[in-house]
């Protein structure tokens, strides 16, 4: 098993009661520096990495630490400073900030989900839907109608005058027949 595969808590032995607790990189690594009677500022001394980075890397607030090889190295002074193996510190930083933003893209994900639904159109919601649908529908009608009126009217208007003209026409032969 490498140390990626390790999960990001592990089961250390509690001193005072003899029952294991579970613990997470963070918590970890702070009860190793507090152990050893070393603080965050004798850290940030020695390593020049202000305090703030340091609360944020005990309390597993990985996205306000600086991106990727900065970190390591933040990790890995730390664990120098503090007097712990600092290879198998940074593995295990790999791993908790891993898991971290696999569980952070998943808490994204559920957050969008209920964005991205329909809100409940309460009742006022669909009687303006079936206002606006009316108003359509008597949109529709009443373009239909002045076409149908305007359509019809110009046809029977050119039927008068081609009747008009076809009887002007077929009593003028008439007449010239009867001179």
């Amino acid at each position: 098993m490498t140390y990626r595969e390790i999960p990001t808590y592990l089961v250390v032995a509690n001193p005072q009661e003899g029952k294991p607790e579970v613990g997470h990189f963070g918590e970890e690594l702070r009860r190793e520096r507090e152990s050893r009677g070393v603080a965050l500022e004798t850290i940030s001394e020695k390593t020049k990495v202000i305090t703030r980075y340091l609360t944020a890397l005990e309390n597993e607030k990985f996205e306000l630490l600086p991106g990727g090889i900065l970190s390591k190295g933040i990790v890995r002074g730390y664990a120098r400073t503090v007097g712990l193996d600092e290879a198998v510190w940074v593995e295990r930083f790999v791993a908790a900030s891993l898991e971290h933003e696999r569980e952070g893209d998943w808490s994204e994900f559920v957050q969008n989900v209920g964005k991205t639904r329909p809100k409940d159109v309460g009742r006022g919601g669909r009687k303006l839907r079936r206002a606006g649908l009316w108003a359509l529908i008597l949109v529709v009608a009443g373009g239909g109608w002045a076409a149908w009126h305007y359509l019809g009217g110009r046809v029977l208007a050119d039927e008068v005058q081609q009747h008009a003209v076809s009887s002007t026409a077929a009593a003028a032969p008439a007449s010239a027949v009867h001179q």
